[in-house]
Formats: structure tokens, sequence, C-alpha cells
């Protein structure tokens, strides 16, 4: 039997689960296992500037491709406490990342060694599991567990903690007869399929609310041959978004408070059943409960069967992995078009088509300085059907989801329960690791991304390009806006005068020289007529440098994006940002 460190055969586990990439911080209580994978080789390391933005990067890389599964790697003690909330965005979301921290030697964790801490009690809750390794031999069990429990049921990170003695030991390994243990998903049967479809077929007015799940299970094309085959429109998730294109005939648009459509909130408004698959009733998506479920029977599938019943009890639920639902979903129903039992929907389909072509925001703008819409305009212009976006929380999320078009899955990545400011730059340049010749366009507002800008620096070192639009209004643009409610305006601006840029004004920080002075490249942008040249010198200048290139479009102060802080019939469109005719020149028109 072959003898190895725990940390060699940790090592050779990773590289049989599929693991290619890695992002971390190498520190005393860690090196055994950096060791190991520079001995061995086979798995890139990205160095990242801050650990947290380590763990955000893992979980880029892993939203941007099926089955990739990235990994996060810190040294003891604080390294761990700065990756939390990475594992918490990824559990939120459903994410299966593999964080890895070093930990003090076994005899001195309880001693209160120097940054020794009980990191696996602290990640517990935002963890599928959080174990600190106290013997070398369990290492390759639990490296195996690890990956199981990432893939199976619903996805989710896990932190495993190495205290240094435990890598250092030696182990009888032999990785050459390795196997993963096998996957676990609910599967649902062919009686519940039958039955949520003689529901949905019951209904005048149905909908299918497709989830972020649909994409975990890489089950878009089953969605889309679903809703075809039955002629019901479909509302995408801000997770789900892309399952099915923007242009898609049976797309109704997006609901919610805040990233949703008018048209799509219209046509919920006016169902009568919602079939959710691989959802989990977001209170963003949902608003106020008694307003989103009344007049509606719902029926909810989901792979994980506590979430169902969670926020509101559905007519019925079904625990199935949303590919396994589809398949079965799409079979049953091929039989029932086959023998004339499919209603028509076309005349429903066709109402909630006119409601999109009747119900966009405006965009064109010529303002100066520039009002967000027009940003977003431009973008759908420049970044073509291959884009994937990258962006977390504010109103510059807000209003892109309001805004901008996808087409596929994977191409729009959001953290999207935790929300962390400055989760947007790492994130992307994990995507862009995963997708190193692909079109990856980050958004941020400037707080967002002032929070986590160090890592830039990551992208210039390791030659990571992707373009990160910056649209900068100098505030708290989401806070500002909630504070309405509270008749205030307190500790949201950013401005103040910069000694050394007084041609910025108020605006502060010069986010250009900052991004130069990381060994990026970047371009300001003040007037309209800019913002297309703009962006297209951006990818000519990632392409060339292979860095990441920043885009600042510089706001106006005050904007008020869309949204309702109640329920999705009371969202304030902001009169004076309505539609006007020969203003919505973006809009989607939907497939033949």
């Amino acid at each position: 039997m072959p003898r190895m460190t725990a940390a060699r055969a940790a090592v050779e586990i990773l590289k049989r689960e599929g693991v290619t990439n890695a992002f971390g911080v190498p520190g005393a209580a860690i090196n055994p296992f950096y060791a190991a994978l520079r001995a061995d080789g086979g798995i890139h390391h990205t160095l990242a500037r801050h650990v947290e933005g380590a763990s955000h990067m893992a979980e880029g890389y892993t939203r941007a491709r099926p089955g990739n599964i990235g990994v996060c790697i810190g040294t003891s003690g604080p390294a761990g406490t700065d990756m939390i909330t990475g594992l918490y965005s990824a559990t939120g979301d459903s994410i299966p990342i593999l964080c890895i921290t070093g930990q003090a030697p076994t005899a001195v964790i309880h001693k209160e060694d120097f940054q020794a801490v009980d990191i696996a009690s602290i990640a517990t809750p935002v963890t599928k599991a959080a174990t600190t390794v106290l013997e070398a031999a369990q290492v390759p069990g639990v490296f195996q567990q690890a990956f199981h429990l990432m893939r199976s049921g619903r996805p989710g990170p896990v932190l495993i903690d190495l205290p240094i003695d435990v890598q250092m030991t030696e182990i009888e390994f032999d990785p050459e007869t390795y196997e993963p243990l096998p996957v676990h998903r609910p599967k649902a049967t062919r009686k519940q399929i039958e039955k949520a479809l003689a529901m949905l077929n019951a209904a005048e007015r149905p909908l299918i609310v497709a989830g972020g799940g649909i994409i975990n299970a890489d089950a878009s094309d089953l969605l889309a041959e679903f809703a075809e085959l039955t002629g019901v429109p479909v509302v995408p998730t801000l997770m789900g978004w892309g399952t099915l294109p923007d242009d898609h005939r049976l797309n109704a648009g997006m609901v919610g408070l805040q990233t949703s459509h008018r048209y799509g909130n219209a046509t919920f408004l006016e169902s009568d059943f919602v079939l959710g698959i691989g959802n989990r009733w977001a209170n963003r998506h949902t608003g106020k409960l008694d307003v989103y479920t009344q007049g509606r029977t719902f029926v909810h599938v989901d792979i994980e069967p506590t979430q169902i019943g969670k926020i509101f009890a559905p007519d019925y639920g079904i625990a199935s992995d949303a590919r396994a639902a589809l398949e079965l979903f799409i079979e049953v129903a091929k039989e029932q078009r086959a023998a004339g039992e499919l209603p028509d929907r076309g005349e429903w389909a066709a109402a909630a088509q006119h409601r999109r072509a009747t119900l966009q925001r405006r965009t064109h703008f010529d303002n100066v300085p520039l009002k967000p819409q027009r940003v977003y305009e431009e973008m759908n212009r420049a970044f073509g059907p291959e884009t994937r976006y990258v962006t977390t929380i504010g109103l510059s999320q807000i209003a892109g989801a309001q805004m901008l078009h996808v087409y596929k899955p994977r191409h729009w990545i959001n953290c999207g329960q935790a929300g962390p400011l400055g989760w947007t730059i790492p994130a992307a340049l994990g995507v862009a690791t995963a997708d190193p010749d692909g079109s990856v366009v980050a958004l941020s507002g400037d707080y967002d991304f002032q929070f986590m800008l160090e890592e830039l620096a990551v992208g210039a070192q390791h030659r990571i390009p992707y373009v990160h639009v910056l649209v900068n209004n100098s505030y708290l643009g989401l806070i500002r806006q909630a504070q309405r409610n509270f008749d205030m305006d307190y500790q949201v601006t950013l401005e103040f005068e910069n000694i050394n840029t007084p041609e910025l004004g108020v605006y502060g920080v010069d986010h250009v020289k900052v991004a130069e002075g990381l060994g990026c490249k970047a371009i300001r942008v003040t007037e309209p007529d800019q913002l297309l040249p703009a962006f297209e010198e951006a990818k000519k200048l990632a392409a060339e440098h292979r860095v990441p290139v920043v885009v600042e479009a510089i706001l106006e102060r005050v904007t008020n994006i869309a949204m309702s802080g109640t329920d999705i019939g009371s969202v304030n469109e902001f009169e004076d940002l309505a539609t006007e005719p020969g203003h919505a020149p973006t809009a989607v028109v939907p497939m033949s």
C-alpha cells in the first residue's frame, strides 16, 4: 500500500473528484497542504489578495460551468473566519464549494494557541458539513464524504479543517483505487407527475416558475421542451434567469419586488396556477404572501424535501431533482398531447407577450450626468447573447436585472440570498477562470466595487480578462432609496473632494487611477454617446492585455429605480421614468 502524507492524499482525492482549479492564500498552518499541491502540479492555484475573495472566486468558478466545484484554501484562524461570508453565500444559493483551512496542532487547539479557532463550529450553520479532522487516517474518508455531500440533494458548501500535524502525518492510501461515492438525488414518481399535470391542465392561466435548481441540475433544455409542449409561459426567478432565453415566445418575464419586469408582475397577477420547479419562494420574488398566493393553486417541486412548505403551504409538493422531474413531465405531456388531452394555451401565452410588448420600462435618456438606464441600454447593444453577467447587490444589480437581457443558463451569475458587497470582483475572476475565452462582464455600483477592489490585482497578476462596468453615483444608492421611508439621507453618501483629482468634483475616489495602479486598464465615461465605444474598446483591451478592464460611468447622483417594499401589485414605477413611445429601443422581440 502506498504511503504518503495526509495532505498529499487530500490533493490526490481533489484531482480524482474533478478539481482542476483552487483559489487561496498560503500560510503557516496550511503550508503542508500547499507543499503537496506544489509537488503534484495537477491543480492550478490562483493567489487571492484576501481570503474572503478566494471564497467568492470559488463560488464564481462553480457557478460558471456544470459539474464545477470551486475550492478555496486558507491558513488557520482569521483565514477561516474570512471565508464564512463565502460559505454563507454558497449555502444560500445552493452552490457547492469546498473550503480547506489549516489549523493549529491538535495538542494545542483548545489552548488558545496562535490563530487557533473552532472554525468547524463557526462554519456549521452555513455549510452542509464542517469538520476538524483530528486523525490523519480519516482524511481520505472526510474528503470523499465532502464531495458526496456537496453533490447530493440540495447542493451546498463543505468546510474541512486540517491541523498542521494531521496534514504532515503519513498514512496508507492508494489513489489509483479511489472512487467517488454515488450521488443521491430524490426523483419524482410517475404518479406524482401525473397528479401535478392534471392540476396544471385544469387551470386556465397557468405559469411555470423556473428556479436556480433547474440550472444546478443542468436541465434548462428540458424546461424549454416542457414549456413548448404545454404552451405554458415561464417566469424565471433571479437565480433561474437564463433557463429560458429572454427572446423566447414563452418567457413571461421576472416577478418580484425589485428584480422584476412590469409585464412579469402583471402576468403573474392574472394567473390562476403556478408550477414552481427548483425555486425557494424568496421574499424578494414573492413580496407579501397574501397578494402572491391569492386566487392561485401552487405545485412546488424541489430537491430538498424540507423546502416544501417552508415559506407557504403549496397545494401539492414533490421532492425531486429538477432534471428527474422534468424528464417525467415531458414523458407524460408527450403522451397527453398524442391523445389530444393538453389544453390550448395560445391565447394565454399571447396575452403575456402583449404585456411584454406594451409594458417596457424606458431606457433611452440623453442626460448628462448619465442616467443608469442608458448604461444598460448600451450594454445590451455592446454585449451579445454569449455574455456571462456577474453581479451581487444594490441598485446597479436591480436595474441591471430589470433592463439587461440573458439568453443562456449560467449567464446571469448573481449572489442572490446573501448579497454581500464586494462579491462581484472576485466572483467575476472565478467565472473568467472557468471560462477564460468567454465574454464575462461584471456590474457594480461604486460601493460594491470599493469593498474588494484589491482583487483586481489578482486578475492582473494571473492574466484573467473580463470587463467590469462600474456605475458611479458616489452613493449607497439602494440604502438611500430605502431611507426615503424614514425621511432621511444619512451616512449613505461617498462623495468627498479628492485633492488629487479636482476635475472629478465631488465624486471622490478616482477609480481609474486605482484600477490602473492595480495593473488593470480603465476608461471613464461621462456622456451617453461615449458608452458604446467605451464598451467596445474595453473588450479589445481585455483581449489584448488579458487583464480586467474597468468602464466607469459617471451617473447622476440620484435615480430612483422601480421597486416595491411590500407586494408585487404595488411596485412604484416612478412615473417620470415610465415607458414613452419610441423610448424602449432594447425591448426584446419574442421569437415566432
